[in-house]
């Protein structure tokens, strides 16, 4: 399969709920710019794939009309929370194997204020597997994903003698990489005692600002062959030098950690270094899903950041910041730009695209030459894609 590039890419800033433009209006913004930025007619992209969960059958049509209608195909993907970077692995998958020379990848999102909940409960749920695990293993109720990536943040504590203030570490590192980013929504610095001392919404460690808000917004690449790319003109691609999606197995259902996706990520990452040849050490920027700094913080391991165990360490030595081994979530992530399903792993491919290109102003990561991302939807998917400079 030849190397699928990133030819143009752009996203829209981030609403809080009941703030936000119609998803129509935000998509097609978005594809708008990814498209300009590509520097080609509309009329050359041949398949179009739009991610999100929340809406009737057809939104991505309704999305991309509002930008331009060719005919084309359009298919709307809806993987839950990695949704936006499933629409990115069909495009890119779509382009190496030579079934189109330039594809497009979009993701929007309307949501509602308040944890997040499921539109139909008229009939079983995809997540009876967590909830019995949650159950057997003595959880407190709550909400699906508070509870699942809570239970996994006292599973990780009680069998590394972590301390909560771990997580507390990471949602400052990420406050202050968001002041950089004018995307970001949530920018105003944090302390650990004020993350520590915030209002508790799980069990007695899990505070207010270690989980991410919801909010509604976009973003869109346009993803084509290097022949397509030579052939219009377009020099400031960014290769996709490797991408894997992995779901659930068995061992799943083992522990609270890999239920939340620690073992799909592992093995997902895995396949990628194999891919491109590169491991974790030729890796300097990172876009996880930080959907809360449990997760980010047992990601950190999932990736092969860090040995099993040694997030603390990890955190403390700032090896996930400026200055450290790697530059984790320099847009802020999903803690301080929000998660708007279908558009989370667009946005996080906007980032990682102007780092590369050296486009990301203050929050710039020095020789950031080798990207990593990482968008994980519980039920379950995860896809990790590396990018190079074209």
């Amino acid at each position: 399969m030849s190397k699928a590039i990133i030819a143009g890419v752009d996203m829209v800033k981030f609403a809080k709920p009941g703030k936000q433009e119609s998803y129509r209006v935000m998509a097609s913004k978005a594809i708008q710019g990814a498209v300009k930025e590509a520097g080609i007619k509309p009329e050359l992209i041949e398949q179009a794939y739009g991610a999100y969960i929340y809406g009737d059958s057809t939104c991505a049509q309704a999305a991309l009309y509002d930008a331009f209608q060719t005919g084309i195909p359009v298919i709307n993907v809806n993987n839950n929370c990695s949704s936006g970077s499933t629409a990115l692995f069909l495009a890119r998958q779509a382009v190496s194997s030579g079934a189109v020379e330039c594809a497009l990848a979009f993701g929007f999102e309307e949501m509602q204020p308040g944890a997040i909940g499921s539109a139909w409960d008229d009939r079983e749920s995809p997540f009876d597997n967590f909830l019995n695990v949650l159950d057997e293993k003595g959880y407190p109720a709550g909400p699906l994903a508070l509870r699942a990536f809570g239970a996994a943040g006292h599973y990780y504590m009680e069998k590394y003698a972590a301390s909560a203030d771990i997580f507390a570490k990471v949602s400052v590192k990420t406050r202050n990489h968001a002041m950089q980013n004018p995307f970001a929504l949530f920018d105003k610095p944090l302390t650990v005692e004020e993350v520590m001392a915030d209002k508790m919404v799980y069990m007695d460690y899990l505070t207010r600002t270690m989980c991410c808000p919801p909010t509604c917004g976009a973003g869109a690449a346009v993803v084509c062959s290097e022949a397509f790319a030579k052939k219009h003109g377009i020099t400031s691609g960014v290769a996709i030098i490797a991408q894997a999606m992995a779901t659930d197995t068995p061992a799943s259902w083992n522990d609270p950690i890999n239920l939340i996706g620690s073992d799909m990520t592992r093995r997902a990452a895995a396949a990628v270094y194999e891919e491109s040849g590169i491991g974790p050490d030729g890796i300097q920027v990172i876009e996880l899903h930080d959907c809360f700094t449990v997760n980010e913080v047992i990601t950190y391991e999932g990736l092969g950041l860090c040995d099993e165990g040694e997030a603390t360490t990890f955190i403390d030595n700032g090896d996930n910041t400026y200055g450290g081994k790697f530059v984790v979530n320099p847009s802020g992530g999903l803690m301080s730009k929000g998660h708007p399903i279908g558009a989370t792993g667009l946005a996080q491919c906007f980032e990682l695209v102007n780092q590369i290109r050296g486009n990301a102003g203050k929050r710039q990561v020095e020789g950031a030459e080798v990207a990593l991302q990482h968008n994980l939807g519980l039920g379950g998917a995860v896809v990790v894609t590396m990018y190079q400079a074209a």
